[in-house]
């Protein structure tokens, strides 16, 4: 097969690569450009995109010896993942950039030109596997990227290539020193890519300014503090609320509510943060077919943590296709705007992506 794959500068595309060649396909390297002020060098381990990851997937690909070149998205990242970013916050969302840009960027914008230009499969270091064309979790239960994943649709997985996933992160850097990759030592990314100081409330003020509002309690109505905006702000958020004295119980309070128009972030006790049924849109089933009726499941709704039991049944909502997700066990810290994650329920399939949708509300 032809294959493109896709070269961050890191450890992961590098050794990815590497085991497509020793599988045989024909193999091309490419490095997206995101940033359209991209720096010269990384800041430890956050940010990505600078010319010192191009570098270091261009000498990964010239020891591999396959050929290699570095395409502009950058325009295209910022209108589907920053823009959207941005103006999620801004409606009182907490989004996952990574959703969005493997959706948009990786698997929509750089897997259509990788088929126009006769690519049968887009190879990429994400953790995760697939099996008979099923999204899995990868073996490495602490790096897997499933979650992250589950927003690719049938056609968009049957495209896809994922060689570290079935291989623990200590295994793959030693790998990467074996074969002479000079990116065997390199730090992981980490936080938000596009944000290298990771000061995520910086980086929406200056792009959404102020927009005052009151931090309220639920219970009493009081009126406790002032904030700049709620895109500080996201659901389960315990420090940095800017209250000065203690709940009247002495215990912590939370976010628990957030209402962009007012904008009014209301804070409770950690009880009020859980919920019972979960709303999400934009649903999307992995085997390509919607399920005839409710479905037993466990639905993940973080990308670390935030699981549980549940029956998800596909419905029509006001946009499209969603999902209601009822719950057999109460979860907290359930923000709109991520994603709502359904795998199999039992022990042996647990690891099996059955779909996803965006969450739009809770009960």
């Amino acid at each position: 097969m032809r294959v493109l794959a896709a070269m961050s500068g890191g450890v992961d595309s590098a050794v990815a690569a590497a085991r497509a060649v020793d599988a045989g396909h024909e193999v091309v390297g490419v490095h997206l450009a995101l940033s359209t002020a991209p720096g010269a060098l990384r800041t430890g381990s956050r940010g990505c995109c600078s010319r010192e990851d191009a570098d270091d997937a261009r000498r990964a690909a010239d020891l591999l010896g396959i050929p290699f070149y570095v395409w502009d998205f950058a325009d295209r990242f910022k209108e589907d993942v920053i823009d959207e970013f941005v103006a999620s916050y801004a409606a009182g969302e907490t989004p996952n950039p990574c959703l969005s840009c493997n959706e948009k960027i990786k698997f929509a914008a750089l897997a259509e030109r990788a088929v126009a230009l006769g690519f049968d499969a887009l190879a990429t270091g994400h953790y995760a596997r697939l099996a008979d064309g099923e999204l899995r979790r990868a073996v490495d239960a602490d790096k897997d990227q499933s979650y992250v994943l589950a927003v690719l649709d049938h056609e968009q997985l049957s495209r896809a290539m994922f060689p570290v996933g079935d291989t623990p992160k200590p295994q793959i850097r030693e790998e990467a020193e074996r074969r002479g990759l000079a990116v065997a030592d390199k730090p992981d990314s980490h936080d938000i890519c596009f944000i290298p100081s990771g000061d995520t409330r910086a980086f929406l003020g200056a792009r959404i300014g102020v927009r005052p509002g009151a931090v309220v309690d639920s219970a009493t109505g009081e009126r406790l503090a002032e904030h700049d905006g709620v895109h500080g702000f996201t659901i389960g958020q315990r420090k940095g609320l800017g209250i000065e004295a203690p709940a009247a119980d002495g215990r912590p309070r939370y976010v628990t509510g957030i209402d962009p128009e007012s904008g009014t972030v209301t804070v409770g006790a950690a009880a009020d943060l859980e919920v019972t049924a979960i709303t999400a849109g934009k649903a999307v089933w992995t085997s390509g077919r919607t399920p005839d009726g409710p479905v037993e499941c466990v639905v993940q709704v973080r990308a670390h943590g935030g699981l549980a039991p549940a029956v998800a049944t596909p419905v029509e909502g006001p946009d499209g296709p969603g999902i209601r997700i009822d719950l057999r066990e109460p979860l907290r810290g359930v923000a709109r705007g991520q994603a709502a994650v359904l795998y199999a329920p039992d022990e042996v399939e647990g690891d099996l992506v059955i779909g996803c949708g965006r969450i739009t509300g809770s009960e």
